[in-house]
């Protein structure tokens, strides 16, 4: 065990320092920190309110954060705008994929080329790695299902061309046969160089993906590290706050962050 330092990881692509971000009174991340590597694919997991989809809102510059960093390369993007981060790299998948539902794919796709910066994704790439969209193409996004979606929306991620891929609750309100469908894609995704911050729903997919593991609880840090050296006690107690890892009744935690693979 072993208390949070703050302090990130120096030679980290992407680096969170200490975030705070408040939502009017209520307190939705406190003091988190993270460093994620080249080539990495990081997973978020926590339970519903635990801050995760705040922590991509805020790393893409759609929240404000109350203090704290967030670091790209090196260079400090805290109070950059979101279109100005994306034309730098970060780029997100949204829960609910957020598509122009009134669009066809293609113009669905040519939106996220908007801000691309140069690399090997293009829209003919796109759908290379979705072989049904190429035929549907000229399709409106509001008569796709939800997975087929899920696909356009990542699909409009990639031709942006991202040096950090945020993903946003891939696997929600979709079959599960489908979320295997679309993590099965992750491999060919990851072989061009991409970094991924994920955040996840299903722990047991986020465990499969993940080469690091962060767990969130009421806005702080309970678990990290890698996945593999992760027992399920560990990740059930991060998860729900057993045994003392939660928060007090002074608003501090019960008990030390875990470190996976550290006593």
């Amino acid at each position: 065990m072993s208390e949070p330092d703050g302090r990130g990881n120096p030679g980290a692509l992407l680096e969170v320092r200490d975030l705070t971000v408040h939502h009017g009174q209520l307190r939705a991340l406190d003091r988190v920190s993270l460093g994620v590597s080249a080539g990495e694919v990081y997973a978020i997991i926590g339970a519903n309110g635990a801050g995760k989809s705040t922590l991509l809102r805020t790393i893409a510059g759609l929240h404000q954060p109350t203090e704290g960093s967030i670091m790209l390369d090196g260079t400090n993007v805290t109070r950059v705008r979101p279109e100005r981060r994306a034309a730098r790299g970060i780029i997100m998948v949204p829960e609910g994929r957020r598509l122009f539902e009134s669009l066809t794919v293609e113009e669905n796709l040519r939106v996220g080329a908007t801000y691309a910066r140069k690399g090997p994704w293009t829209i003919e790439r796109v759908y290379e790695l979705f072989s049904w969209m190429r035929d549907r193409r000229g399709q409106r996004a509001a008569q796709l299902s939800g997975g087929e979606q899920q696909s356009v929306a990542i699909g409009r991620a990639l031709v942006a061309n991202p040096r950090v891929l945020l993903l946003d609750e891939l696997s929600l309100g979709l079959a599960p046969v489908v979320v295997q469908r679309i993590y099965e894609m992750l491999p060919q995704i990851l072989g061009t160089g991409l970094t991924v911050l994920l955040v996840e729903q299903d722990v047991s997919q986020a465990l499969r993906v993940a080469s690091h593991l962060q767990c969130l609880l009421e806005g702080r840090t309970t678990l990290e590290g890698k996945p593999s050296e992760a027992t399920p006690e560990q990740v059930e107690a991060a998860y729900f706050g057993l045994g003392g890892a939660g928060r007090g009744a002074s608003g501090e935690l019960g008990g030390d962050r875990a470190l996976l693979g550290e006593e």
